[in-house]
């Protein structure tokens, strides 16, 4: 269970949206890696995210391992929000 000091990410608005139709994002190995990818990156850039007071960010487009996503980061919340993936 998440203790609210790690960095996590999820689907936005829920999984059935995001990759409907796939299997479960967090079932597919590459898949999987590509989002943990992304929040490392986050977590390396907002290295406290909670005391983060800047405007938010643009939504991000990367090709990572398992396809390519777009995302929103939440550096209050840290959080990605993950929401599309094209698997590649």
């Amino acid at each position: 269970m998440p203790d609210g000091h790690d960095w996590h990410w999820e689907y936005d608005p829920g999984a059935a949206h995001v990759i409907g139709g796939l299997d479960d994002l967090p079932s597919s190995p590459g898949s999987r890696s590509g989002a943990e990818e992304l929040v490392r990156a986050a977590a390396a850039l907002y290295l406290d995210g909670t005391t983060y007071q800047g405007a938010s960010s643009a939504l991000g487009r990367e090709v990572v391992t398992g396809g390519m996503f777009v995302f929103q980061t939440v550096p209050r919340h840290r959080r990605v929000c993950v929401l599309q993936v094209t698997v590649l």
